[in-house]
């Protein structure tokens, strides 16, 4: 049976999806844009600015979740300018420092509100 993953740490969800479902042990989050929760608003700045905002984001779901950066599998990261990669990375790198998890990073034409950058993830529960 699957389980909603709903927090108001995070920014509520802007269409009809869930911030992440739970099912069988593992927990899919929803891509993550840099929006602020408290304002619902998309921060200002450059990809680093924006991958924390959207990292920090996750990680709010993952605890709703009871669960953690630690424990995410696997990431696909969306870039709206791959010349951005390095900002993005090196931002990245500081929120998984060990074992991270396996990555796609892809450049796409266009992201919700203009973001320049949009994580999903999916983790262990627990």
């Amino acid at each position: 049976m699957q389980q909603i993953i709903a927090t108001e740490k995070a920014p509520l969800a802007i269409g009809p999806y869930s911030q992440a479902v739970a099912h069988n042990g593992l927990l899919y989050l929803s891509g993550q844009i840099a929006l602020d929760p408290a304002t619902g608003q998309l921060i200002e700045g450059d990809a680093a600015a924006q991958t924390e905002r959207v990292l920090e984001n996750l990680k709010a779901v993952l605890e709703a979740a009871g669960s953690s950066l630690d424990r995410v599998l696997k990431t696909t990261v969306y870039l709206k300018d791959l010349g951005e990669f390095a900002r993005m990375n090196e931002v990245y790198a500081r929120y998984f420092p060990e074992n991270p998890p396996a990555r796609a990073t892809v450049e796409v034409a266009r992201l919700p509100r203009d973001a320049r950058v949009e994580i999903e993830a999916v983790a262990l529960i627990g």
